[in-house]
């Protein structure tokens, strides 16, 4: 497995709401132009549809665990990837994303994708706590 993570000052509810719910992936990943069938407002256990990603290409996926505020993991191909928001003790919060594949596949990841996907955490991380700064909270 491969693990990307980063700490927020973003409280474990904002930061779950911006990686949950398919609606506000562009304010974190501005790659991800839309998803349908995945769950609305956040993603559903089961639930079948794709994420379009460069507002061309449509990846197929489906959920296939939720863990309501905590993690949600989706299949995408021979690819499995967990999402997660952890607390952090302090008020704040540790998102991560883990890719899950054979060893030869996540091999292949850890020089492609795995920098992409590090990237996008810390991205997440930031603009969860640029949003919990907007509420008032420091």
């Amino acid at each position: 497995m491969l693990r990307y993570e980063a700490r927020t000052a973003a409280d474990p509810e904002t930061a779950w709401s911006l990686l949950a719910e398919p609606a506000r992936w562009h304010e974190w990943a501005p790659h991800v132009r839309g998803a349908w069938g995945l769950g609305a407002p956040e993603v559903r256990r089961g639930a079948r549809g794709a994420a379009r990603l460069l507002g061309v290409v449509p990846v197929p996926a489906r959920v296939t665990a939720v863990a309501e505020g905590r993690s949600w993991t989706w299949s995408v191909g021979a690819l499995d990837i967990d999402h997660r928001v952890d607390p952090d003790g302090a008020g704040g919060s540790v998102v991560g994303v883990d890719l899950r594949a054979s060893p030869a596949f996540e091999a292949v990841l850890r020089v492609t994708y795995g920098p992409v996907v590090a990237l996008l955490v810390r991205n997440l991380a930031r603009v969860a706590g640029e949003r919990e700064t907007g509420r008032g909270r420091v």
